[in-house]
């Protein structure tokens, strides 16, 4: 937490805030939650700080030079905190809470990705409801470098879930789940965001909570 108040990647009352969902990941699913909250903070901020000079002359970039609110954390990781206190209050259920909790922090780890290295890398950008061109950073607006880069996103948080719980059957669940919940926040942001109905928080928040629903409805399909 002081580390990244010293650094400038978040504010205090976001650091504190950081510091208390930390706590209700780790108390569900122990080191393997806290990888995944820290592979989507580490790896979240050096995407948005990545060439940071060109997305702000494009007017792409992140407010605040990146640096993130108490807000913002409740927005990408609320839901997993949710999950982690699920975990740790339902025992009997810990496999389908942190599944949804894996799940919740690949599309947030996706939507990060495919947003600002899609702003960067995508030549050609689409409005994901019609696939019309558009222009570059709208909301709802897709390139198929930036999708690219946010199934890779998913693929890693993927990847740690694989080293904490091992292959099977739940794996695809987690990867599915982090890119469906990214394209969802590119639908919300094409509709009700566009529209001023919704924040960028709240898309945020929410592009979580359908992955997670999302890995949650798999997982009594298929278990």
């Amino acid at each position: 937490m002081w580390l990244s108040v010293k650094a400038g990647k978040l504010t205090i009352l976001g650091a504190l805030t950081g510091g208390l969902l930390g706590w209700a990941i780790y108390s569900g699913a122990g080191l393997m939650g806290l990888s995944m909250l820290g592979a989507f903070f580490v790896l979240g901020s050096l995407v948005s700080s990545f060439r940071f000079r060109d997305k702000a002359a494009l007017g792409l970039a992140e407010a605040n030079k990146g640096r993130r609110k108490a807000s913002q954390a409740l927005a990408n990781g609320g839901v997993a905190g949710l999950m982690g206190l699920f975990s740790w209050a339902y025992p009997a259920q810990t496999e389908l809470f942190q599944l949804m909790l894996a799940a919740s922090f690949a599309s947030a780890t996706a939507d990060t990705f495919a947003s600002e290295l899609g702003n960067i890398y995508g030549r050609n950008y689409y409005n994901i409801l019609t696939l019309r061109p558009d222009t570059r950073g709208l909301d709802g607006v897709i390139s198929l470098e930036g999708t690219l880069a946010g199934v890779g996103g998913s693929t890693i948080i993927t990847a740690l879930y694989i080293l904490g719980q091992g292959w099977g059957l739940l794996v695809g669940v987690v990867w599915i789940a982090g890119i469906l919940g990214n394209l969802a926040d590119s639908v919300l942001g094409a509709t009700w965001e566009r529209k001023a109905y919704l924040s960028n928080d709240a898309v945020n928040f929410l592009n979580t909570l359908i992955a997670a629903l999302i890995a949650g409805a798999l997982y009594l399909l298929l278990v």
